[in-house]
């Protein structure tokens, strides 16, 4: 074949992938059962001009927002009523979370530990988020340790290490169909419960993780709360030659909290116990200040816990004390969100859950983290799930017309397309499968949501050395 011939066919060739990429439609053309796709100018454009999220400038952006740059009270103004990274509070009240300080500030000095509970999905398995949310307030109110956790069960944590032997059978009202539920509502605070029968050994250490944060590493307290105990029941806990003595306190309908504290901070305890009762949590924190429990509920919707016995609850949270408990959920929702009518039940649910926690935990405030963005593949491109914007405004609306303070995980990020970019951030924020933080990812999450969290308490302290009707007028000119 002559070199002119050759030159003609590939011209052609050329020519007909032209034409083709200027007829064929973004979205391919269907033949029966499959659809033809090819490069198209449609879609050329529509890629160029989607909107592109470069996360190292979202990231400086959140970082800048909560820098003080002007006048103080003006500052306060501008996070409250405008700032994006803020938490949402119900009525724009910058009161709503003054209690909760109260408490706070006050633990250390009272020798009592104010409990913090981080209920979400499988984003904060490992004690992604509920650990630099722990660190932060720890290292501003006093405390350590990891908080309360199942007495046996295989969720992993990077914070704490434990290991059980005996008679224990865990129940949970959460799961695949190989989950066994219990014959009751009682499954307690985190959700589960562990039913003792004849005795065994429960083992905690600190762990050594990589990823740990220092506090966590030693603890001063050990704690077990159960109920429906056999009259035999008795519970020692032990550290090398530290033998502490239990102290026992009774909530009003039977349920018992046993807390230990060593003379100095420990990282390994045991806790030989024997007879039968309902565990519903062991704990490890420190001997005063401020504990976060972590509990991550794989496959959960949060829409599970009001079937749990409210006087139960009631008196785990008035035990242990439970000032704030954070809900965080909608992740696993998004598959089924397919219309607004469906999002509007889920928020009905949503709301209902808000419900039950303020009437078992009176004495709490409530904050709803809404879902991160999550990368679904749609012709070969990863972008938003449809409908996932909508949903996040609509819990948002749902947290706030129930009383509850809300905090926007998704525009945080960057909003739409945004975690496809965290994917390919380097190092990588989030995992291959774009739902799930990498440890990096998770901790930028949780330093921001601290910040957050910490700037409402600046501003809660500042008030103390103004007039209130100064602050008045500068929140509301």
């Amino acid at each position: 074949m002559k070199a002119r011939q050759v030159l003609i066919f590939f011209l052609s060739v050329f020519a007909l992938m032209g034409m083709l990429w200027l007829a064929v439609p973004a979205d391919g053309v269907p033949l029966g059962p499959v659809t033809l796709r090819f490069a198209s100018y449609e879609r050329a454009l529509r890629d160029a001009s989607e909107r592109k999220v470069d996360v190292d400038s979202v990231l400086t952006g959140v970082a800048n927002r909560f820098k003080m740059k002007d006048d103080t009270l003006q500052f306060y103004r501008r996070f409250f009523y405008e700032n994006p990274d803020r938490i949402y509070l119900p009525g724009n009240d910058y009161r709503y979370f003054d209690g909760v300080f109260r408490e706070m500030e006050k633990a250390r000095g009272d020798g009592k530990t104010v409990r913090v509970v981080h209920y979400g999905d499988s984003q904060i398995e490992l004690d992604r988020i509920s650990q630099d949310l722990r660190e932060a307030l720890q290292n501003k109110f006093g405390g350590s340790g990891t908080g309360f956790f199942p007495a046996v069960g295989n969720v992993p944590s990077a914070s704490i290490y434990k290991s059980a032997s005996g008679a224990f059978v865990q129940y949970t009202m959460y799961g695949d169909s190989t989950t066994v539920r219990a014959g009751h509502n009682r499954y307690g605070m985190l959700a589960q419960v562990v039913q003792l029968t004849g005795g065994g050994t429960i083992t905690l250490r600190g762990t050594r993780n990589k990823n740990a944060r220092e506090g966590v590493k030693t603890f001063t307290t050990v704690s077990v709360l159960y109920g429906r105990s056999s009259q035999d029941f008795n519970v020692k806990a032990v550290s090398d030659t530290l033998k502490p003595d239990a102290v026992k306190t009774v909530g009003e309908s039977g349920t018992t909290l046993l807390t230990w504290t060593f003379s100095r901070p420990v990282q390994k305890a045991t806790l030989r116990i024997s007879g039968s009762a309902e565990i519903y949590a062991v704990g490890a924190d420190g001997d005063a200040g401020v504990a976060v429990d972590n509990v991550p509920l794989r496959g959960c919707s949060g829409t599970i816990f009001h079937r749990i016995s409210q006087p139960l609850m009631e008196d785990s949270f008035a035990l242990t004390d439970t000032r704030l408990i954070i809900l965080q959920f909608g992740g696993n929702y998004m598959p089924v969100a397919r219309n607004t009518q469906v999002i509007e039940q889920y928020q009905e649910q949503i709301a209902r859950e808000i419900q039950y926690f303020h009437k078992v935990a009176p004495q709490a405030k409530i904050l709803f983290i809404g879902p991160s963005d999550m990368g679904k593949s749609v012709n070969g491109r990863i972008v938003t799930w449809p409908n996932l914007p909508t949903l996040v405004d609509s819990l948002k609306s749902t947290a706030l017309r129930n009383d509850a303070a809300y905090w926007d995980l998704f525009r945080m990020m960057g909003g739409e397309n945004s975690m496809a970019q965290w994917v390919k951030h380097r190092p990588a924020y989030a995992g291959p499968d774009y739902i799930h933080f990498t440890a990096d990812g998770a901790r930028k999450v949780g330093e921001t949501l601290s910040q957050s969290f910490l700037t409402c308490y600046n501003f809660y302290q500042l008030r103390k050395t103004y007039p209130k009707r100064k602050v008045e007028e500068a929140m509301h000119p």
